[in-house]
This record gives structure tokens, C-alpha cells and sequence, in this order.
């Protein structure tokens, strides 16, 4: 286990805040029990003391022989059951009798002024104090023996300190090697649960996250639980899905780049060496080099839409709104199709909701929106086909379709058209798409907070783009 590593914060942190507990119980429970056990002590010693306080009233009332000695035996089988040392005086404080013996009657008790708290009828309890009448520590229970009101003498009874103390300390014991037992096995079921919980799940997650930055993006991390962890291991595998989602689009990204621009380098590359090793014809080097031309031209194009796109998708594109004619600019996007749409010999309907129909936007970006949709319509429709531009305005916002009978796309094709470089039919438009145009389009009217969709006319032909703007 680390030293800085989680788990040990996690068992030190566990650890201490349950062992400040632990000592806590234990310091409560020891003096709970030493208080229980004195307590204890001067219960049975109060209730002992009264079979002494009764044999010494019938001796004192029948001054024989016989009394005393039952006196006597009556302190010593006190002092047997409470392990103590009993001393009984007379009212002058005189030595009557003792337990075993202990001492020699015809002394005296030398008690100071606890007399006068013992002549008011007063018990007196002593918690370990020197007891002079045995020269130890002891713990020292007095209580005086009245006869018919009148104070009469003195019971003394006296247990070592440490006779006390030893069963307590035996309990101490207990408690604190109780309390370490289980702060051990604490310890140890935090450790456990923390491992099994938390740690390896965590170490999973750290272990495929370094994978995936690494580059290993199919790195996946399986918790099943359904707690906090869980959903984190979750997010990292959305995560982990998400850039490898990423690093597929990057490469097809860089393929189709390196693909588009090889194709026409290529082609630039093969042309003019051609012209300058004299391989072409001098009369054919105008037509080789319109190929030269349009190829650049495409390369332009396409350099020019990559950085459009790229510029769309990393927020840098500044749109610069105003109001303006949506009509206007529809009819002036088929003007400028018009030469491809002789060419196709198509029939073009164009139906616009009144004369002028304004809208807010960026009105350059717009017109790139329109002429890639007519573009495409233009390219998707077959000879001598028909395509049917109309706009009309619902409540805030105006609807702009544009329809060409061209075959219908697949539901396959329906899922990618957006993508940059996907190309549904891609012997027809190698030469003619760079496969971004949709894709510009989308993130256009993305950025202006506007939709953008496709829909076949019937499973066969005809297919019908349309997107919104915002009236004015």
C-alpha cells in the first residue's frame, strides 16, 4: 500500500477517527465502573456494618462473656465475606474488638474530628487514604453505633486500596484490550471494503484512463455497481466512446483530405510534366492545361471549404446579421446555376410566397447555404429532369425547401449525408463534390439557431432539403 495512496488516507483518516471514539468509550466505561465498584463497596460495607452495629448492642446491653464473643465472631465473619479489616470502639474511642485478631483491644482509635461528624449519626467514606490504624492506603468506612439515641462507639471497617484496585484493574484491562481488538478488526474491515469498493474500481478507472491516453481508445472499465463509482466508470467509457469516436473521425478525416487533395495533384503533377517533357502535343496543351485549370480550381475550392468548416466547428465563425430579401437571393442563386442547368436541359419551378419574403441572418452565409443545396440539386437530378425551389413563411419563421426528382437516398446514405466527405454516390461525384458541401451547409444554419432537413418524396425518387430562418 502507498504511502500517499488513497486507501491508506482513507484507513489513517477511519482509523483515528474511530480510535478517538474507542477512547472515548473506554475512558467513560472505566470510570463508570470504578465509580459502580466503590459504590458498590459502600453499599455491602453499610449493609454488613449493620450485623456488627446489632451484635454490639446486645453485648453492650448484657456486658457477658458470651456477647463479646459473638461480637467477635460476628466481625470476623464480616470482615471474611467483605475481604476487610474492622476495627468497633466504645464512645470514649477505646478498642472493644477487632477482626482476626488483627489488633489488640485496650488501644485507641484516632479518628480527629471525623468523632464529631460520627456523634451527629453521620457515615464517613474514605477513597484511598493513608489509614493509620493499619499503615496503608485503604479505602475507610466509618459509621457510629447509637444505642437508644446515644452514641455508643465507633464501627470501623478498612479494605486495602489495592484489594479494590485489582479488580479494576482487571476490568480496565478488558475494556482497553477490547477497544484495541476492535479497533484492529476496524481497520481491517475498512481496509477490505475500502479495497473492494472503492480502490479497485478506482485503480481500474486510472489504469484505462493512462491506456487511453496512450492512444488505446478501445479501453473500456466494467463496475457494477450502481453507486457513485458506477456512474463514474459510466461517464469514462461515454467518454472513452466519445474520443474514440473522435479518433475514428480524425483518421477518416485524414484520409479523405489526403485522398481529395492527392487525387488532383496528382492529376496537376502528370499534366505539366507531360507539357514540359514535350510528351503532349502542342495542340492538346490547351485542353490539358483547362484539366490543370478546373483541378486547381477544385483544389481551391476545397481548401477554401476545409477551412470554412473548420473554423464552423472550433466557434470562430463570426456571423454578421442583418435583414435582407430570402427570395431575392434564391432568385439570384438560380441565375448563377443557370449555365449547369441548360447543360442538364432542366425544367426549374421557382415559388416564392410574395414578392419579398425578409428574414435575419448573415446574408453571405445564407447565400452559400442556397447555392450548395441548388448546386447539389442541380447535380442530383437527372437529365433533363426537374427541380422546385419554394419559400414560405409559418408564424416566426420562414421555410425554405428545394426538391429535385433525382433518385431517392437510402435510409443508410439518409444517416451521413451531413458528415464531412460522405458521398452517396461516389462514381457519379468523385470529380465534381468534395463531399462538404452538406456539411457546411448544416453548420451554418446551426450557427444560426435554425434547422436543417431531408426527406425522399416517395422510395424511389425525388428527394426535398428544407431549412428554417427567422422572419423579420
Amino acid at each position: 500500500m502507498k504511502k500517499n495512496s488513497l486507501v491508506s488516507k482513507l484507513l489513517i483518516t477511519f482509523t483515528a477517527i474511530i480510535a478517538f471514539t474507542f477512547i472515548i468509550i473506554a475512558t467513560v466505561l472505566s470510570m463508570w465502573f470504578e465509580d459502580y465498584y466503590y459504590e458498590d463497596t459502600h453499599r455491602i460495607l453499610k449493609g454488613q456494618s449493620e450485623l456488627v452495629k446489632n451484635a454490639f448492642v446486645d453485648w453492650y446491653n448484657n456486658k457477658s462473656a458470651a456477647a463479646l464473643g459473638e461480637l467477635q465472631n460476628i466481625i470476623n465473619f464480616v470482615a471474611n465475606t467483605t475481604n476487610s479489616d474492622i476495627i468497633v470502639t466504645g464512645r470514649n474511642r477505646g478498642i472493644l474488638a477487632v477482626s482476626n485478631g488483627s489488633l489488640q483491644t485496650g488501644g485507641y482509635l484516632g479518628i480527629g474530628n471525623d468523632i464529631n461528624v460520627l456523634m451527629e449519626g453521620n457515615s464517613i467514606v474514605k477513597e484511598t487514604v493513608y489509614d493509620e490504624s493499619f499503615g496503608r492506603k485503604s479505602y475507610v468506612y466509618m459509621t457510629p453505633i447509637f444505642r437508644e439515641k446515644l452514641f455508643s462507639g465507633v464501627i470501623l471497617m478498612s479494605i486495602p486500596t489495592e484489594d479494590i484496585m485489582t479488580p479494576i484493574k482487571k476490568v480496565y484491562t478488558i475494556i482497553w484490550i477490547t477497544a484495541i481488538l476492535a479497533l484492529t478488526a476496524s481497520s481491517i474491515v475498512i481496509y477490505y471494503f475500502a479495497q473492494k469498493i472503492l480502490i479497485t474500481p478506482l485503480s481500474k478507472i486510472n489504469v484505462a484512463a493512462r491506456k487511453l491516453s496512450k492512444g488505446e481508445v478501445d479501453k473500456r472499465v466494467y463496475v457494477e455497481t450502481n453507486d457513485e463509482i458506477g456512474e463514474l466508470a459510466e461517464s469514462f467509457n461515454t467518454m472513452a466512446d466519445s474520443l474514440a469516436e473522435v479518433e475514428k473521425n480524425r483518421r477518416d478525416f485524414i484520409s479523405n483530405v489526403s485522398h481529395e487533395l492527392r487525387t488532383p495533384i496528382t492529376s496537376i503533377k502528370g499534366f505539366v510534366a507531360g507539357i514540359m517533357d514535350g510528351v503532349i502535343p502542342k495542340d492538346k496543351e490547351g485542353y490539358y492545361m483547362k484539366i490543370v485549370y478546373d483541378e486547381i480550381t477544385r483544389l481551391s475550392r476545397l481548401v477554401n471549404e476545409l477551412l470554412d468548416l473548420s473554423a464552423m466547428e472550433a466557434g470562430k465563425l463570426v456571423l454578421k446579421f442583418s435583414e435582407f430579401d430570402i427570395n431575392e437571393i434564391i432568385r439570384i442563386c438560380i441565375i448563377n446555376l443557370e449555365p449547369k442547368i441548360k447543360h442538364k436541359k432542366l425544367e426549374v419551378d421557382v415559388v416564392l410566397e410574395g414578392d419579398h419574403l425578409y428574414v435575419n441572418g448573415d446574408r453571405d452565409r445564407l447565400i452559400q447555404v442556397v447555392t450548395n443545396l441548388a448546386d447539389n440539386a442541380v447535380k442530383y437530378s437527372n437529365e433533363g429532369g426537374y427541380i422546385r425551389v419554394t419559400s414560405k413563411s409559418r408564424g416566426s419563421k420562414a421555410y425554405i425547401s428545394i426538391y429535385n426528382d433525382g433518385p431517392a437516398i437510402s435510409e443508410e446514405d439518409m444517416k451521413n449525408i451531413w458528415d464531412r466527405f460522405y458521398k452517396a454516390d461516389k462514381s457519379r461525384t468523385n470529380k465534381v463534390s468534395t463531399g462538404l458541401g452538406l456539411s457546411i451547409v448544416r453548420n451554418i444554419l446551426t450557427q444560426h439557431g435554425e434547422e436543417i432537413w431531408a426527406e425522399n418524396k416517395t422510395p424511389e425518387k425525388g428527394v426535398t432539403f428544407t431549412f428554417t430562418l427567422k422572419k423579420k
